[in-house]
């Protein structure tokens, strides 16, 4: 994959798997967008789809010639491996394993899933459960790595403090295969504050978790107030994040090679604006 050169960002959105894998590479591109997300089934659950081997061939000749960065496939909202129902961590350890499968043919690339919620069972069961299924699922050697991403803390969830996350990475036997993604609007719904201390926060996660983890980004405005815990995005400067924030983003030297992805309530029109301004922020143009 690209590294992304000076100025330059690695951008992209959500795009369907339901036209095949190539065709999310064609989509990308008429959108100007050198990375994408996609879920790996349907997001509210149910079961994967076999890819067409010259489908997946053909969108790896795309990403090759085409200069792409990384992409972030997500797992299904539905998978928690932490649940207090064992057919739930059943399914969620299930979905893994079969995903990590997937993923394997688009080698080199990151699995980013939500933590899950421990419903009541407390932070350390939750945290527990979800490195025994981490345990059961990675294999060492595997090409993907799987990101933990970062929540907001709404309900139950885990891991929307830096510590949980790097209480789950060393929990597992196979640490090495985990990264981090950090969701914008999931941080700061956190209580982070990236709009007044960005840089203050990426130290945070430097001591704590080691910002040679973080791999991927969620940039996504909120609509909701720092420390809120509601999870509940917004388009790119509209939120209470700001544009001003994203242009940190953009432009930050220890975020800016990163793959970023957007969750923003966009159709592909939207999202191709985005990329866009995005883009001109990570360039500085109109600036002098």
């Amino acid at each position: 994959m690209s590294e992304a050169r000076h100025g330059e960002i690695t951008i992209g959105c959500h795009l369907s798997v339901a036209g095949g894998f190539a065709q999310m590479g064609k989509t990308a591109l008429g959108i100007g967008a050198n990375t994408f997300a996609f879920f790996t089934r349907n997001p509210r659950g149910g079961r994967a789809k076999t890819p067409n081997p010259d489908d997946v061939a053909e969108l790896l000749g795309i990403l090759a010639e085409n200069g792409f960065g990384r992409l972030v496939a997500h797992a299904p909202y539905t998978m928690n491996l932490c649940s207090a129902k064992p057919q739930t961590v059943e399914f969620a350890r299930e979905a893994m394993a079969g995903d990590l499968q997937l993923m394997e043919m688009l080698p080199g690339n990151y699995y980013n899933f939500h933590p899950g919620s421990h419903v009541g069972q407390g932070v350390d069961e939750g945290i527990r459960l979800i490195c025994e299924g981490l345990d059961q699922v990675l294999v060492r050697g595997q090409k993907t790595t799987v990101l933990l991403e970062t929540m907001a803390g709404k309900g139950s969830e885990v891991g929307s403090r830096f510590e949980e996350l790097a209480r789950i990475i060393e929990g597992t036997r196979e640490g090495d295969l985990l990264g981090v993604c950090l969701d914008t609007c999931h941080v700061a719904d956190a209580g982070y504050d990236i709009v007044d201390d960005l840089d203050g926060v990426l130290d945070e996660f430097d001591r704590v978790i080691g910002l040679d983890r973080l791999k991927a980004l969620h940039v996504n405005d909120s609509k909701n107030p720092l420390g809120s815990h509601k999870d509940r995005h917004e388009k790119i400067g509209q939120g209470t994040l700001g544009l001003s924030t994203f242009e940190a983003v953009v432009t930050n030297p220890r975020l800016c090679g990163l793959p970023m992805i957007l969750e923003t309530p966009n159709e592909l029109e939207g999202y191709a604006q985005e990329i866009s301004l995005l883009r001109g922020l990570a360039r500085g143009d109109g600036k002098d």
